[in-house]
């Protein structure tokens, strides 16, 4: 069986939401000062998790769209 390539597309795109919600959550602990690192690192940090969350995705599943089908043609 051969695997297929739109659930492996679609499990990316969710390891990588939750890889931001990850980075997300340890720059927030971070900003309160349960995690050891300095404020200056945590914003970059939520500011990448961010992105991870709500940019990353809509920019892979526009790259990874299927072209549409052109039936017209012979």
């Amino acid at each position: 069986m051969t695997p297929d390539p739109a659930r492996n597309r679609f499990f990316a795109i969710q390891a990588l939401r939750l890889g931001g919600v990850a980075l997300v959550i340890v720059a927030l602990l971070a900003l309160k000062g349960v995690v050891p690192l300095p404020q200056i690192a945590a914003w970059p940090i939520l500011v990448v998790g961010l992105a991870d969350i709500l940019v990353v995705p809509a920019l892979l599943a526009r790259k990874w769209r299927t072209p549409p089908q052109n039936e017209d043609r012979p």
